[in-house]
């Protein structure tokens, strides 16, 4: 398997910021750690592996960055204002560093890009997807959570607002992102076994929602002994590559 490393100071978020590409050619998919995760925690627990014979048969290229989580909106110690500012660093990041060097690797400037990721890595991956479907076209969300109060309370201003899917979402009224988003291949998916149960909640939350919406989705729920934790994660995401037909 071909693999890439990649390293440079982030100007969006002044800090040194790492990455790997993993594949020749394919469908290219931004696969985001879990809370606080690092570029090769896909690769340390199998993920990239379980996902390997796509990647040899050309059908996807997965790009896995670093997270900022524990400097945003994990970090209990910041306001969420401040937490959100950070977030919407991050976001730059992503848009106008990673995204450019995806596309340059790809030599498609404009090729549309698929979103993935577990947990808190659900989240970023929903996240981007909704609030970008100009720029991303697929989403693999499993067991995440979509609702930032979980993290940050009751306060609600705009940074906190406009991350937040189940929030922004319910007042998105531009029949423009409404038909991208529409466009795109939707699917978020839990387990209901231990540790799942905000995740089940929100999951249900934004398949309502979506539904209110008329948009299209594939909203997936697992039995009751599928966990949060890898071992299922490594099942789930080559099987919905797999039916998504990437």
């Amino acid at each position: 398997m071909h693999i890439e490393y990649h390293k440079w100071f982030s100007p969006s978020l002044q800090k040194d910021m790492e990455l790997k590409i993993y594949g020749h050619y394919g469908k290219p998919f931004l696969l985001f750690p879990t809370q606080g995760g690092r570029f090769h925690e896909a690769e340390d627990f199998g993920i990239i592996a379980a996902l390997e014979p796509f990647i040899i048969n050309g059908r996807i290229k997965v790009f896995t960055i670093d997270s900022i989580d524990f400097e945003s909106w994990s970090n209990q110690d910041m306001h969420p204002h401040d937490r959100g500012k950070r977030y919407e660093a991050y976001e730059s990041y992503i848009m106008e560093e990673v995204l450019p060097l995806l596309r340059l690797n790809c030599k498609n400037e404009q090729i549309k890009i698929g979103t993935a990721g577990f947990s808190m890595g659900a989240y970023h991956a929903a996240n981007f997807f909704f609030k970008h479907p100009d720029q991303f076209d697929t989403v693999i969300a499993i067991s995440g959570m979509y609702d930032l109060q979980r993290l940050v309370g009751d306060y609600m201003d705009q940074t906190v607002y406009f991350n937040s899917p189940l929030h922004f979402l319910q007042n998105l009224d531009d029949n423009q992102l409404l038909d991208q988003i529409r466009h795109g291949k939707i699917v978020i998916a839990v387990g209901q076994g231990a540790w799942e149960e905000e995740m089940i909640a929100d999951t249900a939350k934004l398949k309502s929602l979506l539904e209110s919406k008329d948009i299209p989705a594939w909203v997936d729920f697992w039995g009751q002994d599928v966990d949060h934790d890898w071992p299922w994660w490594r099942r789930m995401m080559p099987y919905f590559m797999d039916k998504l037909g990437v």
